[in-house]
């Protein structure tokens, strides 16, 4: 009997071959977000970006309507600087070839979606997307809608059909899997500093004691 590509070893990231789309993390959606305190969902999907630039999993950064909605938010802008964020008209990304053609020429199966709102610009091309064959993983805390019980429900609801729900944190720890890793260990614990919250605050104090001489007095 064939194992199911989402348990056992396999069922986790892996940089090779995930792929990020970020979806619509800007002014206009901001302005509703009532799930998340909005400095959290900055700070999530800031953190996951520089990860992503990390591990060189392809990032692929979206707007619905930039000229009225507004521009992605700096600190995503930021990260990749030279990107210019596809920008479309359809609510669903997954109807907008633009990015789909991005993510089938990856060839990369292991999708990972974060965006606002949870229950529509993030349900919509997850759904779409795992009935075309993907492996879909959403960032839950890089995503909000516009209250608790409509992002609770999209949740349930993508997970009812077979999409697994994560947080960013998880997301990295899959992608980095052994900290004997040192082409991308030296970095991450910058990045889990920076955005990690408490675990940032104990990494550095780790780093801190490990480099606190032991007096021999």
């Amino acid at each position: 009997m064939e194992k199911s590509p989402k348990i056992g070893l396999q069922g986790l990231l892996r940089p090779e071959d995930s792929i990020v789309v970020l979806i619509d993390h800007q002014p206009y959606q901001f302005t509703n977000l009532n799930s998340h305190e909005p400095t959290m969902i900055v700070n999530n999907a800031t953190g996951l970006a520089k990860a992503a630039k990390i591990f060189n999993v392809p990032t692929i950064l979206t707007t619905v309507i930039e000229e009225r909605g507004g521009n992605i938010i700096k600190q995503l802008q930021d990260v990749y600087p030279d990107q210019k964020p596809i920008n479309r008209t359809f609510i669903n990304t997954w109807e907008d070839p633009k990015v789909t053609d991005i993510v089938k020429e990856s060839g990369r199966k292991q999708l990972i979606l974060a965006g606002l709102w949870t229950e529509i610009c993030v349900a919509m091309p997850a759904i779409q997307a795992l009935g075309e064959g993907y492996d879909v993983f959403v960032v839950t805390d890089a995503s909000g809608s516009t209250t608790l019980e409509a992002h609770d429900m999209a949740v349930r609801r993508m997970v009812q059909v077979g999409i697994v729900p994560i947080n960013w944190l998880a997301v990295i720890a899959e992608w980095q899997r052994d900290w004997a890793r040192m082409e991308t260990a030296g970095q991450l614990s910058e990045v889990i500093i920076e955005h990690g919250g408490a675990s940032g605050v104990a990494l550095a104090w780790e780093l801190q004691l490990l480099n606190t001489p032991v007096s021999t007095n």
